[in-house]
């Protein structure tokens, strides 16, 4: 017994000592970190979206109907889609590409209505849950689920009537990687096709730098103590944000870096852009046309055909 005890205690001291030193080194990367960020250089600027635990915990984010940040409420959600019915001319049978899906809130209520919805998310845990959705509501004959990166979207040939990005999604993207995504688009709709994207309005975001920190147990960095430590940069001569986060996980000692990249667009560049993609018509509709959403006066959407 008194072995076994000198054993555990080892090991437990073992543990303590490999605890502290990578506590030590997490506090030390971070205080040597660079005084500001170099946009979309750490992981592509873009959160971990297809690493598994994060895409479980971003799903459990997404179904939380107490709060709006990664996917609309309920009551929103379906304002959107009655108001999207509408500005992109759907009938029941037609056709829908649904970019950057998630756990298929909006693709499966449009399938309820007759529309046969594609969606594509780099999320595996989204993917999961919107084939599962289809299921329970019986129109996983109406759906098609792909997990991709929509940088390497396929083009099958014109094949949808309409298409949607939502929720500021393109401007994750580097400039060059966004126009891509707008052309890859375009070819996939029918002539006449409409695309409709939703895209922060410039005039609304927060030009200001900023740090902050927070502690949890449970939350998109991880079901264990953790410690959030997190700085905002705004680079005018590029118009973007990048966020970085440093988490602690307080029971190892370990660090997680993360930084966020968004692309700030004018109007009249977006425009252009979606323009140059080969729409020929384009128009804006800023705060959803007011719609009822808590936060509709920081976007605007754009209508291209």
């Amino acid at each position: 017994m008194a072995g076994e005890s000198l054993a555990n205690r080892l090991h437990f001291d073992n543990n303590m000592m490999d605890e502290n030193n990578n506590l030590s080194e997490a506090l030390w990367r971070i205080y040597h970190r660079p005084d500001g960020p170099q946009p979309w250089l750490r992981h592509d600027g873009n959160l971990p979206w297809d690493e598994p635990g994060f895409s479980e915990r971003m799903l459990r984010e997404h179904l939380d109907e107490s709060h709006g940040a990664a996917s609309r409420q309920t009551t929103e959600r379906k304002a959107q889609i009655e108001w999207l019915w509408q500005k992109l001319r759907l009938q029941s049978g037609h056709k829908l590409l649904d970019v950057t899906c998630g756990p298929g809130l909006y693709a499966v209520e449009f399938a309820k209505q007759g529309v046969e919805v594609k969606g594509i998310d780099f999320s595996p845990a989204a993917i999961a849950y919107a084939w599962q959705l289809a299921e329970r509501e019986r129109v996983n004959g109406r759906c098609h689920f792909h997990q991709q990166d929509i940088r390497q979207m396929k083009v099958t040939g014109n094949a949808f009537d309409a298409a949607i990005l939502l929720y500021g999604q393109l401007a994750v993207f580097r400039r060059e990687e966004a126009e891509a995504i707008l052309a890859s688009i375009r070819q996939q709709l029918k002539p006449g096709g409409v695309l409709c994207v939703e895209l922060l309005n410039p005039d609304k975001i927060d030009r200001s730098n900023s740090q902050w920190w927070f502690t949890d147990d449970r939350g998109l960095w991880g079901d264990r103590p953790f410690l959030h430590l997190g700085e905002r940069f705004w680079l005018p001569e590029v118009q973007t944000s990048v966020e970085r986060y440093y988490v602690i996980h307080l029971e190892t000692g370990e660090l997680t870096h993360v930084e966020l990249c968004d692309q700030s667009y004018e109007p009249e560049e977006m425009m252009a852009m979606i323009r140059q993609a080969g729409f020929t018509s384009v128009a804006i509709h800023p705060a959803w046309d007011t719609l009822p959403l808590y936060d509709a006066g920081e976007w605007i959407v754009y209508l291209a055909s």
